[in-house]
């Protein structure tokens, strides 16, 4: 069947799925990981008091049918395992519809976590994941040559990532269509890395030549995904270098990583490599791909229209499997950066000279003197949503309270999410949070500083709390 299979993209196949069980195995181990102070059976969202709120058929998982730590460690250090298995080759060695059906695992133990995650897992990423493992499912494997409108499918998903963020950004933030987001956006996102420093401090000049670059290829280049190779090859290129530039200037978890995966499939490497013909594949295949495709693309009717609607949505799911979603980053871009930063003391009552000491969190800026390290493609979620706590109360109102308990308690668990406990032989009888506003140092504070950032305290956040106290949240 020549019409249905790809020989020429054999290669863009294999790495493409290789590239793929990377990603979910760096996704299972971050849930292994951070499970339990955040949403296990003592966390600060509990996932047994969500599962009672839900059900099952608007956020299907297996834990409805049953919670505890030990199932939740185990279905995650599973699909790690899993994801490790296939990354070393296990899909192109079974039978193909063992292969399916591995890669079909992968998925429905994956959507079982971001489907009680709450605000943990509220990220566009976990749905980019979530589709983009679908599709794997019937990509097929070494029995058979990569099916034309899987391909197709993978395209398609990498327009709307692409075209969508894009979009979101010229609609939104003016400083967009001014050119000028990036006199701000390395300084204020999310989480910093290293080299953020340095992209901040590239002369203007050059931040108006990189938005003007991503628009191009965020709005123009995602047309020529669908035109004959090489071009569309190119296309496929200019996006793999704007996403790598975007993995040195910050940390955005997996997102531009399986941005650069989606656009590996794209690529036509026969001209190197050549043909690799295999056999036809069976019917059943060909009868459930082409299904899969119309499903697909019957589904994509809300993710055009809000593409197409003035009031686009970003990173939305449009059913509880998130099977085609809308994506979209960074419509509005700060131009000041607050941060939290939570401090304990051991004073049985504080008072003007009371010391408070700082705990010290693994990525997002604290210390300032501390360089931001390279986290991406794990995912720190509690960092994560400090940064959203900073931006406004609203977004910490149903964690940050429990966060404070827990430190106040000496949990384990919470404390291993923080680079650094400032009460390592007891917890702290009070605990505080104070804003403060962030700015990096010139170059020549640095070289008198050492200092990456300086900051300045812009007011109270939450008010020194005990433990016999109700936990008060943030204002």
């Amino acid at each position: 069947m020549e019409w249905f299979t790809a020989p020429d993209h054999w290669l863009s196949r294999i790495v493409f799925q290789r590239g793929l069980a990377g990603l979910y195995c760096v996704a299972f181990l971050s849930a292994a990981l951070q499970f339990r102070a955040l949403i296990g059976e003592r966390g600060m969202l509990p996932v047994p008091e969500y599962v009672r709120r839900t059900r099952p058929r608007h956020t299907p998982s297996l834990f409805h049918w049953r919670y505890s730590d030990r199932l939740f460690a185990a279905v995650a250090w599973s699909g790690a395992a899993l994801a490790l298995a296939l990354l070393a080759g296990a899909g192109d060695a079974a039978p193909l519809p063992v292969s399916m059906l591995l890669w079909l695992v992968l998925w429905a133990l994956y959507l079982s976590i971001v489907n009680v995650g709450q605000t943990w897992y509220a990220f566009g990423w976990e749905s980019l994941l979530l589709e983009t493992g679908f599709l794997a499912v019937f990509l097929g494997n070494d029995d058979t040559g990569p099916p034309v409108l899987v391909l197709f499918l993978l395209r398609w998903l990498l327009f709307r990532v692409e075209f969508g963020a894009g979009l979101i950004k010229i609609r939104g933030d003016p400083c967009w269509r001014n050119l000028t987001c990036l006199y701000h956006h390395h300084e204020t996102q999310p989480m910093p890395g290293p080299l953020s420093w340095f992209f901040h401090h590239l002369p203007r000049p050059l931040h108006r030549v990189e938005v003007a670059a991503n628009h191009v290829v965020q709005l123009v280049v995602p047309f020529l995904l669908f035109t004959p190779q090489p071009v569309a090859t190119i296309a496929a290129g200019l996006m793999i270098a704007t996403q790598l530039w975007l993995v040195l200037s910050g940390n955005f978890a997996w997102l531009n990583w399986i941005t650069i995966v989606l656009a590996l499939s794209v690529v036509d490497a026969s001209p190197v490599t050549g043909e690799h013909p295999r056999p036809d594949p069976p019917l059943w295949y060909v009868v459930l791909v082409v299904a899969v495709t119309a499903f697909v693309l019957v589904r994509s009717y809300r993710p055009v229209r809000n593409l197409l609607s003035r009031n686009q949505a970003m990173n939305r799911s449009y059913d509880p499997y998130h099977l085609v979603n809308t994506y979209g980053a960074f419509g509005t871009v700060g131009r000041i950066r607050d941060e939290i930063v939570v401090e304990g003391t051991d004073d049985p009552v504080p008072h003007a000279g009371t010391v408070w000491r700082e705990y010290g969190f693994k990525g997002k800026p604290g210390d300032p003197r501390r360089l931001p390290r390279q986290f991406a493609p794990y995912h720190l979620r509690l960092d994560w949503l400090m940064w959203f706590a900073a931006l406004s109360p609203g977004y910490a109102r149903d964690w940050f309270g429990p966060f404070v308990e827990r430190l106040l308690d000496g949990d384990r668990d919470t404390l291993r999410l923080l680079a650094h406990n400032p009460f390592p032989d007891a917890p702290p009888t009070f605990v505080r949070a104070r804003l403060y506003r962030y700015r990096y140092t010139t170059w020549r504070e640095l070289r008198a500083t050492g200092a990456w950032w300086h900051r300045r305290l812009v007011r109270e956040y939450l008010p020194p709390t005990r433990l016999r106290e109700p936990a008060r949240g943030p204002r």
